[in-house]
């Protein structure tokens, strides 16, 4: 369309569009009948407008020009870069041979200009080029050719409109203002040398590869700024500035200043806060646009991006949106406000002072768009010096933290040496008084403790802390006697002291817990241990730093509680937590060494028997190179050694380590101690496997006893004896007493929750009913332990191998057909746990040997003969070899061997009567097949 039918068409259009949809119509219909044609572009005009929101957002002007290869002046176009109503813009190269040089070639209207635009375009050259900045493309040439056409050679900036980049690339705020101050620099640069570029705009405004920004077409209003030239400034008419971006001033045909660039460049830096300009007519003609600029004001940028973030709410970009109008809001709104002020004396009285307001928002100080009230002046002090002012705030906090600290920690100071003062001052009268006894030269431990107690109700009444300490030291004490019960009546009554202080000490409350939790473990309460412990782990963990010793404490017991109610892997953790604190913090050789007793422990209960035994050693080894061999821990460790010893048939060792635990816990720790009944225990179970039965029973009496004095008599541990004494009625041959005795352990053990503990029952009961003749009844007792060990133990253990020895053993005696399965079985797990040649495999070998001999196999019969000859060094192999020899001249006694058959008998005989005096399983084993032999 060219610009002579346009300016006929846009007043028309926009008297149309002012009416309503009928008037319209009536209004193309009349018009139709005089003008077809205006009335069909105008239709056509209308109905673009109503699918297009960017209608007329270009001029519409068809501009029609030069096409690539064709020479305006001393230059060749090559391609075209963009139009507008003003003209064309060409990438062209100087084409008359004095130098090559790439332009942007501006290509403007004919008749835009006046006859003498020639000599304005050299006089007004030499003006724009003292424009030398970094961020101004610069006016190479400008002239007229010989057909009339103007044409301006721009340098040739290879780059985006700064909108455009932002939109694309969406940098940061700060990024965004760089750019826009590199812009303001070279528009103030341009005003120094009393240059207003009168068409600033996106376009205009280009971004490098380099991230430069390069300002175009500065001077050029001022070349086609001519009073006598025949330009009109209304809507209808071609202007030298575009109106979107132009000041109300422009709009007016008022006179043009530095301010006016103000006002574009506020219009730019909305567009780059918000991607939008900011004004929204309702229809996007010329005269809505002039309206908006002189009349409308502007939304803040802030509100524009929170309404453009609510129009998608669902859209991940949303939350961006919100995320940049939080920093946009309050100062940069009213920068750009000031500069969008539709009176020039309102705004920036310059670019340098935009600029500068802009920076000041950058650096968090005070801008001038907005009053100085005191508050904002504070707020953007402490925000520009948040870092310094945190810091200091910081120190501040740490010194105060610190002195708050010392403070406390000498107040604690006080009353721990005021606790200790007066805990020590009652020790040394508690002793004074000692010698007032009766008797002189004796003095009753537990008489001591008591009037102690009553002494520190009296002295301590006003010390709440003080007597607390002293109830548990006294429990302490008591735990030490066996006095399990009576401990716990102090640790009870010091709970109720600590309760009634305001701020009980920590360590005080970690030690009396922790002492609850040892005295409940040792009633056989697991259970109600971990209930007491476990809300005590947290305030541990906080005090572990300051108190080591006494989270150390509270983290072994906890771990042994854990242990004892099955949690292995729980147990596990804290004994390691506590070892770490023991060796890196404490220096606590005897503590670490304890750990690692409990970590053995543990693997004793996973049935890693070698892991466990090389467990106690290493600490063994370790207490005898530190604290000493006299250290109480030391006869735990021999005691479990022992006891690993005799499971693994090394009766040798064990029967040494077990008497050196019972030297040494009588010596060390005295006869009533419960370490030194446990030891007893342990070696009444070696002089069980050494024949000496009325010693092992004397001493499983006087355990239990005790126990059962402590404890009640329906404890876990007392259940312990009442299944050795079961053993010991069964090796002399009292079946009656020993079913008795193993079934008041069941009873126990059947509601412990400890299924291992109860499986080793069940099998010794099993074992005692094949011994008298009653295998239908101990075939169902060997099958549930062997049911109850499988899934704890896994099929290939030891002790499930045992299992399957009894009940081969029974079946044979039963004349099941499985029998020799099983018996096959028990050899191979056997062999695998312990090695062949040792006592535990040796007897599977043997039951197997006995069965297949039986039925008829010479190799069988061999196979006795060899487990006959079996070392006498060890006295279970003893056992072993005694039993084959029986079994074997059992067999050859009702042949033509029976001479030499009763001669090894009554070998035997004289052997066992010698070795066992008191008889034993195996002596009646013996004599039953001497007497099936005779």
């Amino acid at each position: 369309m060219d610009a002579e039918r346009w300016q006929r068409l846009s007043p028309l259009l926009d008297a149309l569009l002012e009416l309503d949809a009928e008037t319209r119509a009536r209004s193309l219909a009349l018009m139709r009948e005089e003008d077809p044609q205006t009335a069909d572009d105008l239709e056509a005009l209308l109905a673009e407008e109503a699918g297009n929101d960017e209608f007329l957002s270009e001029p519409l002007l068809a501009a029609p020009g030069p096409r690539p290869g064709a020479g305006i002046g001393p230059y060749r176009l090559e391609r075209l870069l963009g139009e507008g109503g003003m003209g064309q813009v060409w990438m062209a190269c100087r084409d008359d041979g004095l130098y090559q040089r790439r332009v942007a070639l501006k290509l403007l209207r004919p008749g835009l200009a006046d006859p003498n635009l020639r000599l304005r375009f050299t006089r007004e050259r030499q003006i724009l080029a003292r424009l030398e900045h970094a961020n101004i493309a610069r006016l190479l040439d400008a002239g007229v050719t010989q057909d009339g056409q103007p044409y301006l050679a721009l340098e040739y900036v290879d780059g985006e409109p700064i909108t455009d980049w932002c939109q694309q690339r969406q940098p940061p705020l700060a990024q965004r203002l760089a750019l826009f101050l590199q812009t303001c620099d070279a528009v103030s640069h341009a005003h120094a040398n009393l240059i207003v570029h009168r068409d600033l705009k996106p376009s205009n405004i280009m971004v490098t590869a380099l991230d430069d920004v390069r300002l175009l077409d500065f001077g050029i209003a001022k070349l086609l700024d001519n009073p006598e030239a025949v330009l009109d400034n209304t809507r209808t008419g071609l202007r030298a500035f575009t109106l979107h971006y132009a000041a109300p001033e422009q709009i007016r045909g008022e006179p043009v200043t530095t301010m006016t660039d103000v006002y574009s460049l506020g219009v730019v830096l909305y567009e780059l806060l918000t991607g939008s300009k900011p004004y929204k007519p309702r229809r996007p003609t010329d005269a809505e646009w002039e309206e908006a600029i002189l009349h409308a004001d502007p939304q803040r940028p802030s509100q524009a991006l929170q309404r453009t973030a609510d129009a998608e709410p669902g859209h991940a970009h949303a939350h961006a949106l919100r995320r940049f109008a939080r920093q946009v809001a309050g100062d940069l709104d009213n920068i750009v406000l000031k500069a969008l002020a539709k009176q020039p004396e309102r705004r920036y009285p310059s670019v340098e002072a935009l600029a500068l307001d802009i920076r000041r928002f950058l650096d968090g100080k005070p801008v001038q768009a907005r009053p100085h009230s005191v508050e904002y002046r504070l707020r953007k002090y402490v925000h520009r010096h948040r870092w310094a002012l945190s810091t200091a705030l910081l120190v501040l906090l740490v010194l105060s933290t610190a002195l708050g600290i010392v403070a406390w920690q000498a107040r604690e100071a006080l009353r721990e040496a005021a606790r200790a003062q007066a805990m020590q001052d009652f020790v040394v009268g508690l002793f004074q008084n000692a010698g007032e006894s009766p008797n002189p030269g004796s003095v009753d431990v537990r008489r001591l403790l008591d009037a102690g107690i009553e002494r520190g109700d009296r002295e301590l009444a006003r010390q709440p802390e003080a007597r607390a300490e002293l109830y548990g030291v006294v429990a302490r004490l008591r735990i030490g006697l066996g006095d399990y019960r009576s401990a716990y009546d102090l640790l009870r009554r010091e709970t109720l002291v600590v309760a009634s202080l305001d701020r009980p000490p920590p360590g005080l409350l970690l030690a009396l817990y922790t002492d609850i939790g040892h005295v409940q473990r040792l009633l056989a309460q697991p259970g109600e241990c971990l209930q007491t412990l476990q809300p005590l782990e947290a305030r541990a963990r906080r005090e572990q730093a300051r108190l080591p010793v006494q989270a150390a404490d509270f983290y072994s017991e906890f771990g042994r509680c854990k242990r004892r109610a099955g949690d292995r892997d729980g147990a596990a953790a804290l004994f390691e937590r506590a070892l770490s604190i023991r060796r890196d913090t404490l220096d606590d050789a005897a503590g670490a060494i304890e750990n690692l007793a409990d970590l053995a422990d543990l693997r004793k209960d996973a049935a890693d028997n070698a892991g466990a035994l090389r467990g106690y050693r290493d600490a063994l080894s370790k207490l005898q190179a530190g604290p000493g061999m006299r250290h109480p821990l030391a006869v735990e460790l021999l005691r479990n050694i022992c006891s690993l010893e005799r499971i693994d048939g090394d009766m040798a060792a064990a029967q040494r380590d077990c008497q050196r635990a019972l030297a040494l816990a009588g010596t060390v720790l005295g006869p009533q101690h419960r370490e030194t009944i446990d030891a007893g225990r342990q070696w009444a179970a070696m002089l069980v496997d050494l024949g000496r039965l009325r010693e092992a029973e004397a001493a499983f009496d006087h355990s239990r006893k005790w126990l059962a004095e402590r404890l009640g008599a329906n404890s876990e541990d007392v259940a312990i004896d009442d299944n050795s004494l079961a053993i010991v009625d069964w090796e002399r041959g009292d079946i009656p007493a020993a079913l008795a005795s193993i079934d008041r352990a069941i009873a126990t053990w059947s509601d412990s929750g400890q299924p291992l503990r109860l499986a080793s029952v069940l099998f010794n009961k099993a074992l005692i009913l094949h011994d008298a003749g009653r295998d239908s009844e101990a075939l169902p007792l060997a099958e549930r332990s062997r049911r109850l060990r499988v899934p704890l133990l896994g099929g290939n253990h030891a002790l499930v191998g045992e299992c399957d020895r009894l009940l081969g053993v029974i079946h044979a005696a039963l004349g099941d057909p499985q029998d020799e399965a099983e018996l096959q079985r028990a050899v191979q797990i056997l062999d695998a746990a312990y090695g062949s040649a040792r006592a535990p495999a040796r007897r599977a070998q043997l039951s197997l040997a006995k069965f297949q001999a039986r039925r008829g196999s010479g190799a069988a019969l061999l196979q006795l003969d060899a487990l006959g000859k079996l070392p006498a060094n060890d006295f279970e192999l003893r056992k072993v070899a005694w039993q084959a020899r029986a079994e074997a001249a059992g067999l050859r006694c009702h042949g033509p061997q029976r001479p030499a058959a009763i001669d090894v008998l009554r070998a035997l005989d004289g052997e066992l009567r010698a070795a066992l005096p008191e008889g034993g399983s195996v002596a009646r084993k013996v004599a039953a097949i001497a007497t099936r032999c005779r």
